[in-house]
């Protein structure tokens, strides 16, 4: 009892201080390479938070209207990634085809479909109200 992790869980949750943090930072660039190599959504999200979010700092709008922006843009980024783990674990499991397999991967989906209906809404919202 004294390795400092539970053995059921990953080797790798007995990790901490920078050694994590450090450890932390390089898994999620390898997840962030990986989604934009792997996922055409999440590369084409990309290329349209790069234009909308420096457009979005260009409009007339208050400090706490260009953060609602901004954050709405970067939500579907946060979504998609969300979604890409959910259709990878989906297919790790397995390719066939399966009911809540489609279902998990159908949520994943709508999920980003509202975040895209959000960004819409929250910038009709801080434009024109």
């Amino acid at each position: 009892m004294s390795s400092g992790h539970d053995q059921s869980e990953s080797p790798y949750k007995g990790k901490s201080g920078l050694r994590r943090i450090w450890n932390a930072v390089g898994y999620s660039l390898h997840g962030l390479s990986d989604a934009y190599q792997h996922e055409s959504a999440f590369r084409q999200e990309v290329i349209l938070s790069l234009v909308l979010i420096p457009v979005s700092l260009f409009l007339p709008a208050s400090g706490a209207g260009h953060g609602l922006m901004v954050g709405s843009v970067l939500l579907v980024l946060l979504v998609e990634l969300l979604n890409s783990a959910i259709e990878a674990t989906v297919d790790r499991i397995s390719l066939e085809d399966h009911r809540l397999a489609k279902r998990a991967k159908d949520i994943g989906s709508a999920a980003v479909m509202v975040s895209l209906a959000n960004v819409v809404a929250t910038w009709v919202l801080v434009l024109f109200f």
